[in-house]
């Protein structure tokens, strides 16, 4: 198959008929099985449709995309050139379906309208891109003849987006509907409600839309910018029930199924405001302007469980889904701890505790959606105090939740934060616009395969499927959120659709490259990184050198180590640099003719004495911010002040750490230092206790240093041991995690999160 990708690549870019005719062959995602035929299809004014009931969404489709983007006309009378639909039951896949393109006839063969829609966006691909913005001017079209056989691997294939933090208009819901439809997507997560904005009409709750739907102003910068400002603007916006009905109608001619999430018990501040008896204490909490965990939830009592089956009534009626969301993550329990009928409520039900009450919450919510036909999602904290039993778990928080449900018979969709959540930062470099935090490349998005470990062959099969999540705290308009999805979002469908052994991720990004003039004819924003460059350190035997790479590898690196911007009269990186001392690195991709294509790629490599030496740590890295292992702390390069997801910083969650580092032979050290990342409003704490222990050839302690934590600037606490003047082997350093969240604080009564930085050795 690789051979057959590349066959195509230069097919593409070289192949071309005795009359010019350039085609194209590229597929995203990939199809599992595309064999080239000699041979061309004439599309014009021509060809006959041919259809049949059975596919009228798919044939309307391509009808429409042919003559709103070209001069074409097709024809409905007997033609000798013809495009046809036929029902074909031996594809045993009901989304599956056969494409075979001959110079006379184009035939589109699948047991339903759904596997013929994606016969026709693989056909739509083929076609030129000009036609996506309706610039194509020529009768004609050349196609290559080709036998196309194809299925997805997940029959849950998902986009989230939250309008709740960020509001959309309804145009660019359906954009963003269309960009899913192309890549062969099949599920629309649609986040309606949150703290910050309550987005869908209920007519027999009015001050939802009058109150809940608005914010009195709204952040200004990220969470942890102290002290927080705001903007002073009243903000806020919702979508009728008829503007839903026409998203859900759009979305049904694209064969895809709209989930609506309205969450609870947390994250209902909003709906508190509009309605204060909905929460434990009668209060009104506002709308919030912060983005964050709100203590502020709904509190389990008949008039709360009324208003939401009340709410849920007319949601039901918009949505036909099987599946309605209805969140279940992030509710501190707080309020119900003081709160006398919650109590009384645990008392009476013989629940064990304020989780077994969300579970009971939860599991009440379950049994009138089934009453009305349909089936819950929730996020994998609807795992705390026992599952609802027909629950469907959404895994965010890693892998964890995902197997244990998996293991309980309940199905599983995946969507956990390492691979999955593209409201973190996707390159390194510092003039990205300001996210979340973390840190998630395209490649890392690509590597993502949904099947958790520890699972057996009997338990994969409670695997839907995969979504990415699209959070907009950081997102104030449609640009941004298409920037932020897209291309992390292609990657996603080729994850959910082609099999590992059709999966390369160097063609995938030749691929990508050559579908950016398709993203730029439908006008989408998308971050464009292929050029940037990436750089790793690495130990040798005979030193330490770094590596370059970029993603578009057919275009030269040029580079300068002393500090100056590279030119393309610049050294050409053919091979690793070697490090022997200081150097302030700079790099960047030319084209051929001269042409700087990306930007320039900065590292500063600090050679200090534990650079290349041998490391322990005490506990593994979080999956999630495992950077670049434990030799990521002594490579000579510090991580970024702004983000923690970086290649450098390492996560662990909740664990204390031991660093060992061991010099090889006694060495004169006179000072050591790192540093650790200090964000409360994402869960990060500085350790409690930071305990540094010099020691000779034979571990005898030569001297043990309690290390203050010092300032060091916007989340940054530094620790550095001075005027040590010993000749020490091994150094240890013993870390305290900052323990259990407190009350009040974002993610009270979780483990905290440590960070650490690259240890340096003078």
């Amino acid at each position: 198959m690789k051979f057959l990708q590349i066959f195509l690549l230069v097919f593409i870019t070289s192949c071309q008929t005795k009359d010019n005719i350039q085609f194209n062959t590229i597929i995203l995602p990939q199809p599992s099985s595309q064999t080239i035929i000699n041979g061309q299809f004439t599309l014009s004014s021509k060809t006959q449709l041919v259809t049949t009931e059975d596919f009228q969404v798919s044939s309307s489709f391509l009808k429409n995309f042919i003559e709103t983007g070209s001069p074409i006309r097709l024809l409905e009378s007997d033609s000798d050139t013809k495009i046809s639909f036929q029902i074909d039951n031996t594809i045993p896949s009901k989304e599956g379906y056969k494409l075979n393109i001959s110079e006379t006839e184009i035939l589109i063969s699948a047991q339903t309208d759904a596997g013929a829609f994606y016969a026709v966006q693989s056909l739509r691909q083929l076609l030129p891109h000009q036609l996506e913005n309706q610039t194509y001017t020529e009768h004609k079209i050349h196609i290559q003849a080709q036998h196309i056989e194809d299925a997805p691997i997940f029959s849950y294939r998902g986009m989230h987006l939250d309008v709740g933090r960020h509001f959309f208009p309804v145009e660019f819901i359906k954009k963003y509907i269309d960009m899913m439809a192309l890549l062969k997507m099949n599920t629309f997560h649609w986040h309606l409600t949150e703290d910050q904005g309550w987005r869908i009409e209920i007519k027999k709750y009015p001050k939802l839309q009058e109150v809940a739907a608005w914010r009195d102003e709204t952040l200004i910068g990220h969470y942890n910018d102290m002290p927080h400002q705001f903007d002073g603007k009243k903000y806020g916006g919702f979508y009728t029930q008829e503007e839903v009905k026409e998203i859900v109608a759009y979305a049904e001619k694209r064969h895809i199924t709209i989930i609506p999430e309205i969450e609870m018990p947390g994250h209902s501040q909003a709906a508190i405001a509009a309605y204060p008896h909905l929460g434990c204490t009668g209060e009104n909490p506002g709308v919030a302007k912060l983005w964050g965990v709100f203590e502020t939830i709904y509190c389990p009592k008949e008039e709360t469980f009324a208003f939401l089956e009340d709410v849920l009534d007319e949601v039901l009626a918009l949505f036909p889904s099987e599946y309605i969301h209805i969140g279940g993550d992030e509710a501190p329990k707080t309020q119900w701890k003081k709160c006398d009928s919650c109590q009384a409520l645990i008392l009476n039900e013989g629940l064990t505790d304020e989780h077994e009450l969300q579970s009971y919450f939860i599991t009440k919510m379950e049994k009138y959606l089934n009453s009305k036909g349909r089936q819950i999602i929730g996020w994998d904290e609807i795992l705390e105090g026992g599952l609802a039993p027909n629950a469907t778990v959404m895994s965010w928080r890693g892998t964890e939740g995902a197997v244990a449900a998996a293991k309980q018979g309940h199905n599983v969709i995946m969507t956990p934060t390492s691979h999955c959540y593209f409201d973190y930062y996707q390159s390194d470099n510092d003039q990205e616009p300001l996210a979340i935090g973390g840190f998630l490349p395209l490649e890392k998005v690509y590597s993502f395969n949904p099947i958790p470990e520890g699972l057996t062959l009997d338990e994969e099969k409670y695997v839907l499927g995969a979504q990415g999540n699209v959070w907009t705290e950081y997102m104030q308009d449609e640009k941004q959120v298409e920037y932020m999805a897209f291309p992390r979002a292609i990657a996603m469908s080729e994850v959910l659709w082609t099999t590992e052994e059709h999966k390369d991720y160097s063609d995938f990004v030749k691929r990508l490259e050559h579908f950016h003039k398709r993203l730029d004819a439908l006008n989408v924003n998308y971050a464009n990184h292929l050029y940037e460059i990436k750089g790793e350190i690495q130990s040798t035997k005979n030193g330490v050198q770094f590596v370059l790479k970029s993603e578009s590898s057919s275009n030269p690196i040029f580079y300068t180590i002393d500090g100056s911007n590279p030119t393309s009269q610049s050294v050409n990186y053919e091979k690793p640099i070697v490090v022997s001392g200081d150097i302030q690195l700079k790099a960047a991709v030319f084209a051929k003719n001269g042409k700087q294509l990306s930007s320039v790629f900065e590292q500063q490599i600090k050679m200090h004495k534990a650079v290349g030496k041998q490391i322990e740590l005490s506990v593994v890295p979080s999956e999630v911010y495992g950077g670049s292992g434990a030799e990521g702390l002594i490579n000579g390069i510090q991580g970024s002040n702004k983000r923690y997801g970086d290649a450098e910083w390492l996560g662990f969650w909740g664990d204390d750490l031991v660093i060992k580092i061991d010099l090889g032979k006694e060495t004169e050290v006179n000072s050591v230092k790192t540093r650790f990342y200090n964000a409360i409003g994402q869960w990060i704490y500085a350790p409690s206790k930071v305990e540094v222990t010099f020691l000779d050839s034979q571990k005898n302690s030569l001297s043990t240093h309690e290390a203050i934590l010092t300032d060091g600037g916007k989340n940054l606490k530094n620790v550095e041991v001075k005027n040590i003047h010993l000749k020490v082997r091994y150094i240890h350093f013993n870390i305290k995690n900052y323990g259990t969240i407190p009350d009040g604080a974002q993610g009270a009564g979780h483990k905290a999160w440590l960070f650490v930085d690259e240890v340096f050795v003078e």
